[in-house]
């Protein structure tokens, strides 16, 4: 086995000190930007990875394994009210009313002492804790207890990500990471001193472990029950046409995976649905695709755009995740529409707040704690035996139907 490059390495290749290449690692924006992309390429190049990679090689296990979250939704909250922090004495009574308009940011301070009187305090823009992330982290928790291993979680985006990612790689002994964001080739260099299991992305082309769920045949199973009952919701008495339906896709982000399977899985369906409209003498499904961002406010403004549309709203709208179909709800409730009477709203993924919502949210449950363990299962087997085949596992999932579109 060859010998590990060492930061000296890293230097030497760079032409930069042992200084600048500890800054780009720890401190990026301290740096300008040429020279962090210099000492970054002598990083990729030498295969270096910081801290204790090297000392696991040998034999030393740090007992830690990773979990790598790119783009987790903590990473923008707003600063904490620092003036309250320092002060807890007073205590605002703050109007949270549904319906109630956003007040401008206030000018100056509370005054008084204790209880504040009722005020309209403003509200932070929504940004809500990523629930799939949740419950795959509590996962991944409880398989590293039961194996013996402590877990250490990190997040990053934008220039941070190839840094935090070096450096986690650099202090656990495997790590798993959700592979929304993440390059091919940045996994590809993590993977060359540690074990790296890739979680929700089934795409073939690489020797790495993954871990998915079976997006593509849920969305299809979900969209196929969805395209039945809309069309018969959209038959008068005595027409006898066949199962022509109008629905819209509220999609994900471009570059997820999850989008890309659960996308080709209602297409899928719509041309099945297609196929046979067609041969029955009948038109086709009629799709309309809104892009979301898989969040709760990007579902909100798709909502509000078919509302405001000049175009009839559809009968169904599927959406890519449950946070969209949750903002979706929103929005429609907002303006009085229906559902399921008027236009039925699907989601994906089995979070707890469908489960609460008005109406309750149809959906395909995902195993996402199953996630977490498996991850973790399958960097344990890599440990254990570095020189096996890669392991591509596909969990199953299931389609819970609820109110926003019951069966019929």
């Amino acid at each position: 086995m060859t010998k590990a490059p060492t930061v000296y390495d890293v230097a030497a290749h760079a032409g930069v000190s042992i200084a600048t290449v500890s800054r780009v690692l720890r401190r990026p924006d301290d740096v300008r930007p040429e020279t962090r992309a210099r000492v970054l390429d002598s990083v990729r190049s030498l295969g270096y990875v910081p801290s204790g990679a090297a000392r696991g090689l040998a034999g030393r296990r740090h007992g830690v394994l990773g979990l790598f979250l790119p783009g987790h939704d903590g990473i923008d909250l707003p600063e904490p009210d620092w003036e309250r922090v320092a002060d807890a004495s007073r205590i605002p009574l703050i109007d949270d009313r549904e319906g109630r308009p956003t007040p401008p940011a206030p000018t100056g301070t509370h005054t008084g002492t204790g209880t504040d009187a009722a005020i309209d305090a403003p509200r932070t823009a929504s940004n809500p804790a990523n629930l799939y992330f949740d419950e795959v982290l509590r996962g991944a928790e409880v398989e590293s207890w039961r194996r013996g291993f402590a877990l250490m979680v990190a997040a990053g985006r934008g220039s941070s990500r190839e840094v935090m990612l070096n450096d986690i790689a650099g202090r656990v002994d495997g790590l798993a990471v959700l592979a929304q964001t993440v390059p091919d080739d940045l996994l590809a260099h993590v993977s060359r001193r540690i074990p790296v299991v890739v979680l929700a992305d089934s795409r073939p082309g690489d020797e790495l472990d993954h871990v998915s769920v079976d997006n593509a045949a849920g969305m299809r199973a979900l969209t196929e029950f969805v395209l039945g009952r809309a069309a018969g919701g959209a038959r008068e008495p005595g027409d006898a046409r066949g199962p022509v339906a109008d629905l819209v896709y509220v999609a994900g982000p471009g570059d997820s995976p999850d989008e890309a399977d659960r996308h080709r899985g209602f297409d899928q369906a719509v041309a099945a649905a297609t196929a046979a409209a067609t041969r029955q003498g009948h038109g086709p499904v009629r799709v309309r695709v809104e892009r979301g961002d898989f969040s709760r406010e990007g579902g909100r403004r798709a909502g509000e755009a078919l509302v405001a549309s000049s175009a009839p709203l559809p009968q169904a709208v599927v959406c890519a995740n449950d946070q969209s179909a949750l903002g979706v709800l929103d929005a429609f409730v907002a303006h009085g529409v229906d559902v399921p009477g008027r236009v039925a709203v699907t989601g994906f993924d089995g979070i707890e707040a469908g489960r609460f919502s008005t109406p309750r949210l149809t959906t395909v449950r995902q195993p996402m704690n199953d996630l977490g363990r498996v991850a973790v299962r399958t960097i344990v087997t890599r440990l254990t035996d570095p020189t096996a085949p890669p392991q591509r596992v596909t969990l199953p999932v299931e389609v819970l139907l609820r109110e926003s579109c019951p069966a019929r």
